[in-house]
This record gives C-alpha cells, sequence and structure tokens, in this order.
C-alpha cells in the first residue's frame, strides 16, 4: 500500500461544539473548509497530518481512539485550557519514558494526549 495522504475523521456529536473546541480554544489552523456555510466542514492540520471534523454522529461512542499532539510548552498549554474550561483528565508530569504528557478530551469525550518532548530527550539528538 502506498499512502499519499491520510487524515483522521471525527464526527461530532454536536458539530458547531467540536469546530469551536478544536479551532478556538486548541487553536489549530484550519486546512480546509468544505460544505455550507451556516455548517461546514473543518480540516485542521496536525503538523504532519490532517482532523476533518464533519458530519454529525449521535450513537457511536468516543471508542478507542486518541489524538497524540506534541507542543513546546505542555505546562503553559495547561494553564491556558484550564482557564478555557477544558476538561482535563489528566494533569502534567513527566513519563518513565521521558516525554511529559497531560491528557484532556474534546467535547465528545475524545481522549487527547498533549506532550511535551524534553530538551535532553533522546527524540531531540542530532540523528547524523
Amino acid at each position: 500500500m502506498e499512502v499519499l495522504s491520510s487524515r483522521i475523521l471525527l464526527r461530532p456529536s454536536d458539530p458547531r461544539r467540536s469546530r469551536r473546541f478544536y479551532r478556538d480554544i486548541l487553536g489549530l489552523a484550519v486546512y480546509r473548509e468544505f460544505g455550507p456555510p451556516e455548517d461546514p466542514g473543518l480540516v485542521f492540520f496536525l503538523g504532519q497530518g490532517l482532523l476533518e471534523v464533519s458530519g454529525t454522529s449521535h450513537d457511536e461512542a468516543a471508542g478507542p481512539l486518541r489524538i497524540w499532539l506534541q507542543v513546546r510548552d505542555v505546562r503553559a498549554e495547561h494553564e491556558r485550557l484550564v482557564a478555557a474550561g477544558v476538561t482535563v483528565t489528566r494533569e502534567p508530569r513527566p513519563e518513565p519514558w521521558g516525554l511529559v504528557e497531560m491528557w484532556i478530551e474534546d467535547p465528545d469525550g475524545v481522549r487527547i494526549v498533549l506532550v511535551e518532548v524534553p530538551a535532553d530527550h533522546p527524540l531531540r539528538r542530532d540523528r547524523r
């Protein structure tokens, strides 16, 4: 299989609320908007991937999906998101594997892991 492009698809129970969460609260940049102007689908940049929030789902649970987002400063994001009323399910803390992680949820309960890679972590080493 040769994958040319990919994205994560979310079908929220309340599209307006979810668009606001991803665009206005998390601050993800919009890659593309489509559909009717009064109820558009939005596709957001996720660094090397895309997240599409479109359509509606009234009967599907959040399930095992997790979104992993690397940020520069987890503690600063924690303060900002708490002030915005985001559900934080686990405050920032160092993990045994060396990353600093914080867990939040979107309005439908989709779990999002915010990760900071410390300066001394092997992921930051020069790979030459």
